[in-house]
């Protein structure tokens, strides 16, 4: 959809200082990739201004719509459109509020501690099935990401699937005042972003912004705290999923690891079938129920349900299944919070056939290679202390711990273990340590850098190989 000079004129209440092209192909606020044609937004961040490189995006974009404060010269002759705006953020962002009150279809958006991402790509491979589905991508989950995304609706988009993140209170209220979202997810309520927060409770408060905009919720029924906060909160139709448990609308039973899969059987709207999914850990049958929750919310049928979930082969750096040299690697590196950590040291213990501390007659060596877990806060120590809590409950045999906070795991560990202060020292350990028939954890928060780990290892190994074969 070619974005129209007079509809960003009206929605931004901008100035034409310069005129050239009335149509634009879309929009960028990266001179680095910007195509011909379209629109630069310059965004002013804490370590850079996009101004700065306004005159070179001009020799590649159609135009530019900049602040009122930019001192770059504009030459009305060189075909090139300038737009002046108070705030060229707020412009972008009120460019994504009108493209969604011209927009007809259905706005979907997810909110949650953990899985979004997940979840959000799930609802778009059902939907995608009868839809043309515009869903924001990658990470771009923030003030500044979604509303980019929103700008690349056309004619033919039949949905938007739109996830929403949150730092600190606020941030979910202002993505909904742009998406006005129809129908909203709400994964979960877990400990992240704990330094923004404060609490708990106020992590809640912030996800539950979403719900005076929404005409219908569906919401983790196993999750009570989410339940309860929700219930004082919304009056309009609500929709669970759950594991196991026939009171929820969307549920599944006789799950069944699949390799680098799982299988279970999804019972919704009184009728139930099989799937086989291509993702492993318990979390994303969470994250299946969710978007078979919102695909019946829009009229699509259990085929095409079946469909969409089996279809989707997962998220890069998001519980990756990996196996080399007869060793499993669970590949968890996208973030970490303490929910999220907790569920992947389960998922290794029971991959690795560990129950409650006790190992089964097939069971394999487990290693968990963990990086700390940031912006907790106050939470920070005991969090971590935590973590090394539940590795020793749950029977895993080495650590290498990551970071200065996981040494409040190793001092609660009971196992084997290796403290580092990079993941490249990690890896190197690693390397030295690993053998057939291991199951492996790898997993910390995002400024942790923890997919170094599988780098350093990989090369470590190879050079071991290339000495043992001198030797």
């Amino acid at each position: 959809m070619m974005l129209k000079l007079k509809d960003i004129l009206d929605a931004t209440g901008g100035a034409l200082v310069s005129g050239g092209t009335d149509q634009f192909k879309g929009l960028s606020i990266d001179s680095r990739t910007i195509k011909d044609g379209e629109l630069f937004i310059p965004i002013k961040g804490e370590r850079f201004d996009g101004h700065d490189f306004v005159d070179a995006s001009l020799k590649t974009c159609a135009g530019a719509l900049v602040s009122r404060q930019w001192k770059g010269r504009i030459n009305s002759g060189d075909g090139r459109t300038i737009i002046q705006v108070d705030d060229t953020l707020q412009a972008l962002q009120d460019i994504a509020r009108f493209i969604r009150k011209g927009f007809r279809g259905p706005v979907v958006a997810i909110v949650g501690s953990n899985g979004k991402t997940t979840t959000k790509e799930l609802i778009a491979s059902i939907l995608g099935t009868r839809f043309k589905v515009l869903k924001t991508e990658g990470n771009l989950n923030n003030h500044i990401g979604m509303p980019l995304c929103m700008s690349h609706a056309d004619e033919e988009t039949g949905v938007m699937v739109l996830e929403m993140g949150t730092n600190r209170p606020g941030d979910v209220d202002l993505l909904c005042r742009i998406a006005s979202p129809d129908i909203g997810v709400i994964t979960n309520i877990g400990f992240e972003h704990l330094e923004g927060f404060g609490s708990l409770e106020a992590v809640r408060d912030a996800e539950l912004e979403i719900l005076p905009y929404l005409e219908k919720v569906v919401l983790n029924g196993d999750d009570d705290f989410l339940i309860g906060g929700v219930s004082l909160k919304f009056k309009g139709p609500i929709v669970t999923f759950g594991i196991g448990n026939e009171k929820h609308d969307v549920t599944a039973n006789d799950i069944e690891a699949a390799g680098a899969g799982s299988r279970f059987v999804l019972h919704s709207s009184g009728s139930a079938f099989a799937v086989q999914s291509k993702l492993s850990g318990r979390f994303n049958i969470y994250n299946s129920l969710a978007a078979c929750a919102v695909a019946h919310t829009l009229g699509i049928g259990n085929d095409k349900i079946k469909q969409g979930l089996e279809a989707f082969g997962g998220v890069r750096m998001r519980f990756e299944i990996r196996k080399m040299r007869g060793v499993t690697y669970l590949y968890d590196v996208y973030n970490a919070n303490p929910s999220s950590m907790k569920a992947s040291i389960e998922e290794l213990a029971g991959m690795a056939g560990i129950t409650a501390g006790h190992a089964t007659p097939s069971v394999s060596r487990t290693i968990a290679v963990l990086g700390d877990m940031l912006e907790l806060g106050e939470y920070g120590v005991s969090a971590h202390r935590e973590v090394g809590e539940i590795l020793s409950s749950m029977g895993v045999a080495h650590l290498i711990a990551v970071g200065p906070l996981m040494k409040e795991a190793v001092a609660r560990f009971g196992g084997n273990v290796i403290a580092r202060e990079s993941s490249e020292e990690a890896g190197a350990e690693l390397a030295k340590l690993v053998r057939e028939g291991d199951v492996v954890l790898i997993k910390g928060s995002r400024g942790m850098k923890m997919e170094k780990v599988m780098e350093v290892m990989i090369k470590g190994m190879e050079n071991n190989a290339v000495a043992e074969g001198r030797n």
